[in-house]
């Protein structure tokens, strides 16, 4: 005798209940089946003795065929029973699948919770949130000040190029004008220069003001 057998779990029991109870409903259903057959048999018999006017015979078959009739009644009972202890069965195996779920999942979820540590994901995302602030802050001051550098030096820079730039063609016009003009020498005594010169020489005078 092995005393070291393990015992069973409740879903292998459950397993086991089963199929007994499946077995017990089939035995029975055989029974039932006989029985009726038995029944038709004495029913025969009854109205073959009624029509030979054997009323001891008759009443004889009849109490039999009451009896097998209660047996009837007795298995469709029986049977209604296994119904619905296989019912009960089958919803216990079902509640047991349910709570084995259950507990897997609220493992699940602790293992989850273990690994996420949901605090220390919030105290991060804060931090986080810190830390961009901070950062478009300090992109906001290098922006700042690399624009104030720009705006002293390199549009300075860029101003006077424009003006030299205007000033040269200025200069190229005026030289080209000059040159057509006529000189003192060429002029009488006394000549002055004329008014579109006297123009030109004031903007230049003005621009290098």
């Amino acid at each position: 005798m092995n005393f070291f057998k393990k015992a069973p779990t409740v879903k292998e029991q459950q397993r086991q209940n089963d199929r007994e109870l499946r077995k017990a409903g089939r035995d029975l259903e055989r029974d039932k089946v006989a029985l009726e057959r038995e029944e038709k048999k004495l029913e025969m018999e009854i109205k073959k003795m009624a029509k030979e006017g054997n009323n001891d015979g008759c009443k004889i078959l009849a109490k039999q065929l009451v009896q097998l009739r209660k047996q009837k009644t007795r298995i469709y009972a029986a049977n209604s029973k296994i119904s619905s202890v296989q019912i009960h069965n089958k919803a216990m195996g079902a509640n047991i699948a349910i709570a084995g779920a259950m507990g897997t999942t609220a493992k699940t979820m602790g293992n989850i919770n273990k690994v996420l540590n949901p605090h220390q994901i919030a105290k991060d995302m804060e931090a986080f949130k810190q830390a961009n602030a901070k950062m478009d802050m300090t992109d906001e001051m290098i922006s700042e000040t690399l624009d104030d550098i720009m705006d002293e030096s390199g549009d300075e820079q860029e101003t006077e190029g424009i003006v030299n730039q205007v000033l040269d063609e200025i200069g190229i016009e005026i030289s080209g004008k000059m040159a057509n003009a006529p000189s003192v020498a060429r002029n009488k005594i006394g000549n002055s220069t004329t008014d579109a010169d006297k123009e030109l020489m004031a903007q230049l005078a003005k621009l290098k003001s």
